[in-house]
Parts: structure tokens; C-alpha cells; sequence
């Protein structure tokens, strides 16, 4: 059957894809409105099997805090160029993954992606679909949750990096500003950890050989190698683990002394740190 341009551009309203993609749709389907929309699916499966291997090294990171302020989510989706992130088609994507993590309570990024929309298809179906329409990968890099007595986010002014930090004891103090604070150092220091309990053991243990081996360079004997190490990893505790770090804006405090001045047992439950690129 012939294709009008009123057919391509109802396709085009229907699925935001481009008009040559919409024709060759309809031209497939034999003008059959959803086998043309079928089509363009396994178009941007295609991509998505294509690229799956290509790095996103663009994109944007959105955070949401609750009223009550005791629970945060941050994701961030991810692209392969600057331009892509910048159009509305990414930007809105951005919004529903957030919306659809806030409105489901989703707890990991599996459960979120599996998670119908309102046309019944997966928010992975729609994201798969955006590929199809720009021809390059798009990902849900990442998805994080943090729940405390305060929670405050902090999203960098190039949008490609968030934090969430979750506050405990409180005691009714009001603990937005210097969750601010702690927030930024986050974005600032890229600590590994809370605490020097917190980092993983092979980070331990990387640290502990590379401090044997400076040692070693610079001559010292090898039995003292293990107890220079042990010393240089109490270091690496200092700068890397955040409430040991010095604080940013005033170095004569810890973030831990800084977070016990503000209000005294004021802690940290938890923290993410979300970047892209």
C-alpha cells in the first residue's frame, strides 16, 4: 500500500522517531501502524546489541531527597556524546528513570529497569527505544539509595556528578548546611569509604604492596618493610576515608571533629558518589 506523509508523520508523533526511520517502518509493515512501531524496536535493539560494548562517557545525574528528608535516590544515565545529552528526548528519559525510582521504591538497578511504564512496555523497553531513535548506546549507569535521619544531596554545576549523604543523631539540630558541606567534600575528595572499617580488602591490601615496594626503593631494610607500609596505609586511611579527611574549608578539622561540633554523636550513615565520565 502506498505511504502517505500523513501516515509517517502520525508514526513520528506516536514514537518521536526520525521521518526516513518512520517511512522505511511503515514501508516494512506494509502500513500496519504496530508492526510499524515493532519495527522500530528491534531498530533500536539492533543498536543497543551493536554498541553494547561502547563507552558513556556523557550524560547527566539527577538525585531526589523525600519530603521527610530521610531517604535519597541518585541515578545517572549515560551516553557516548555530549550533544545526545543535551536533547529533550535524554532529558526527559533522565526525569522518568528518576520518577519511576521514586515512585516504585525500587531498591536496585535490575528491579528499576523492569519496571512497566505507562504503556505496559519495560522503562528498559524505553530506553531501548531512545537508542533506535539516536543510533548510540544510552544506559542507567548507575542507581544508588541512602536513608538516614537527614539526607542531603548535592549535584555538581556540569550535572555530570551527584552525591547523597545520610545523616544520623541528629538530635533536632538542623544539619543541612553542614551536610552540604560534607556533600561537597564528597564531590571534591572521592573518598572510598566512611572509615578505615569500610574499604575493601583488596585496596588494603594494594596499598600495604606498594607501600613495601617505595620502601624498598628508597633503600630501607626489608624487615622494617611491613611496619613503613602499615604507616603509609594509616595515611592513605587519613586522605581516602571521609570522616578522617581534613575538612575542605577548614583543614584544622576532621570531618568527623567537624560533624561532632555541629551536634554532639552527629554521624554518617552513608554516602554515594555518583559521576559520569
Amino acid at each position: 500500500m502506498a505511504i502517505t506523509a500523513a501516515d509517517v508523520n502520525k508514526l513520528r508523533q506516536e514514537t518521536g522517531a526520525g521521518m526516513m526511520d518512520c517511512k522505511k517502518a511503515l514501508t516494512e509493515a506494509d502500513g500496519d501502524f504496530e508492526k510499524a512501531k515493532e519495527v522500530l524496536r528491534k531498530q533500536g535493539q539492533k543498536i543497543a546489541d551493536k554498541r553494547a560494548d561502547n563507552t558513556t562517557a556523557e550524560g547527566i545525574v539527577l538525585a531526589h531527597v523525600s519530603e521527610d528528608g530521610t531517604s535519597g535516590k541518585v541515578i545517572s544515565l549515560a551516553c557516548e556524546t555530549e550533544p545526545v545529552s543535551k536533547v529533550a528526548d535524554f532529558q526527559n528519559l533522565a526525569m522518568a528513570v528518576m520518577s519511576t525510582a521514586v515512585a516504585t521504591h525500587a531498591t536496585d538497578k535490575a528491579a528499576l529497569l523492569a519496571t512497566p511504564q505507562a504503556d505496559g512496555r519495560t522503562l528498559q523497553d524505553h530506553i531501548t527505544d531512545l537508542m533506535g531513535k539516536i543510533g548510540e548506546k544510552v544506559e542507567v549507569a548507575s542507581f544508588e539509595t541512602v536513608t538516614g535521619d537527614k539526607v542531603v544531596s548535592y549535584i555538581h554545576s556540569n550535572g555530570k556528578l551527584g552525591v547523597l549523604v545520610g545523616l544520623t543523631n541528629t538530635n533536632g539540630t538542623d544539619v543541612t548546611e553542614v551536610g552540604k558541606d560534607v556533600a561537597m567534600q564528597i564531590a571534591a575528595m572521592k573518598p572510598v569509604a566512611l572509615d578505615k572499617d569500610g574499604v575493601d580488602a583488596t585496596i588494603v591490601e594494594r596499598e600495604i604492596e606498594i607501600g613495601k615496594e617505595q620502601a624498598r626503593q628508597e633503600g630501607k631494610p626489608e624487615a622494617m618493610l611491613e611496619k613503613i607500609a602499615l604507616g603509609k596505609l594509616n595515611k592513605f586511611y587519613k586522605e581516602n576515608t571521609l570522616l578522617n579527611q581534613e575538612f575542605v574549608k577548614d583543614n584544622s578539622l576532621t570531618i568527623s571533629q567537624l560533624l561532632e561540633k555541629t551536634s554532639k554523636g552527629l554521624t554518617i550513615s552513608s554516602f554515594k558518589r555518583v559521576a559520569i565520565g
